[in-house]
């Protein structure tokens, strides 16, 4: 998408970027002096989950590691690429990198005037992007060669009056953002020159995915309507609208796009889920299983075998506390999953342990499911209320979770082999 005669002009962009004042300002007062604090608050940091034993009833915290240092909800947590460090953001406007081996601070990502509600890495783990309620994103880099431990302001990307998804590019530093004014947002990075402004939706712009060979976007708004893209080109290739009946959502809540980018699975805020054939452009088939009224509040695709050719399967989470998971090469429904409370996000462990499935609720737990059968192999204790996100690192080997009490914890997926 970003063709290589621009790359001269990146680089003098980042050069100019890496002098501003800010960037010098910034960086020292936030990452040196509050580490100490940290690091004592990390000898409690164990006991964080136990504290309110009594009042939570079980009070049991299987996590290995927890990090307590957001000052009120966390809304967004990611887990870098390759690295043992997460970036979360909260209610308290700060965006946090911390290592997930010791929940010591890297560094604090400030610079935001109202809640943090999206954190996202780019694909090469050299960028970290902030978004928030307060319609900035804020770029930090990766300084140096040596180790992820330095990380610099970089710029500010602005347009969106409250951001609502960030994704990055999966293949180039190229950043999608989706506002709650109906406009979606596409820019280079470094440069943080704007690529392109997406006009089309007419609700707020909820969610949106690039499709997995990185050549068309997806996005979907709170009006019903799904518009597929070229990032290429501000017109959409096609779009399906609430007030067709078959494609009536009532808002659309969530979507995925499977692994070979010829289906998109659509969820909608009245219960209700479709398949939609991205090279055709019209609805496949409308799929049950999840309770009239409640919201599909997440939907992840699976690599049963390691390779995503076909249709694929599919999981679909919602306010109802059902997953279901679905075949789509026979729009069969293959077993459902059930929490005590709302889904708030599933992800899906990459091959060669593909079948795996880590679901997040508002019931205090994560699970762990095997989801060819059916079976729960984990639950993932320790929070004292609602677990908003969570995020897969290392190779899918552990999850980190995004609390409504303020901490995020740190799971072992599977069991650990003693």
């Amino acid at each position: 998408m970003a063709s290589t005669h621009h790359h001269d002009e990146e680089d003098t962009n980042e050069e100019q970027y890496i002098t501003a004042d800010d960037v010098l300002a910034e960086v020292p007062d936030d990452g040196d002096e509050p580490m100490d604090d940290d690091d004592d608050n990390d000898e409690d940091a164990d006991m964080v989950g136990d504290l309110p034993a009594q009042a939570s009833g079980s009070g049991e915290d299987n996590s290995v590691q927890a990090f307590p240092n957001h000052q009120a909800s966390v809304f967004a947590v990611a887990v870098h690429p390759t690295e043992g460090l997460a970036a979360s953001g909260g209610e308290d406007d700060f965006g946090y990198i911390w290592d997930i081996t010791d929940g010591e601070v890297i560094v604090k990502l400030t610079g935001h005037t109202d809640s943090v509600t999206s954190t996202a890495w780019s694909n090469d783990g050299q960028l970290i992007a902030t978004g928030g309620m307060d319609g900035k994103i804020r770029i930090w880099r990766r300084v140096g060669t040596e180790n992820y431990r330095t990380w610099e302001f970089l710029t500010e990307l602005q347009g969106p009056d409250e951001v609502m998804f960030l994704r990055w590019h999966p293949k180039g530093n190229v950043l999608l953002a989706g506002s709650n004014d109906s406009t979606l947002w596409l820019w280079q990075l470094p440069s943080g020159a704007t690529m392109q402004v997406f006009a089309g939706h007419t609700g707020a712009v909820q969610c949106g995915e690039f499709t997995p060979d990185g050549k068309r976007i997806v996005s979907a708004c709170a009006d019903g309507t799904l518009i597929y893209w070229d990032p290429r080109s501000p017109s959409p290739i096609f779009k399906l609208v609430g007030t067709d009946a078959r494609f009536n959502l009532d808002g659309i809540t969530s979507l995925a796009v499977n692994g070979s980018s010829t289906l998109a699975v659509v969820g909608g805020a009245a219960g209700g889920v479709r398949v939609v054939s991205l090279s055709k452009g019209e609805v496949v088939t409308a799929l049950g299983g999840h309770t009239e009224g409640e919201s599909i509040e997440a939907v992840q695709f699976l690599e049963f075998t390691g390779t995503s050719s076909g249709p694929g399967i599919v999981a679909t989470g919602a306010t109802d506390g059902k997953i279901c998971i679905w075949d789509l090469a026979t729009m069969r429904l293959r077993t459902t999953l059930e929490h005590e409370d709302a889904i708030t996000t599933l992800r899906a462990i990459p091959p060669p342990k593909g079948h795996l499935l880590v679901s997040a609720s508002a019931d205090k737990t994560l699970r762990t499911w095997d989801a060819r059968a059916g079976t729960l192999l984990r639950e993932h204790k320790g929070h004292q209320g609602p677990v908003l996100g969570a995020s897969l690192g290392l190779g899918g080997s552990v999850i980190v979770s995004a609390g409504d009490d303020g901490v995020c914890l740190v799971y072992t997926t599977e069991e650990v082999e003693e």
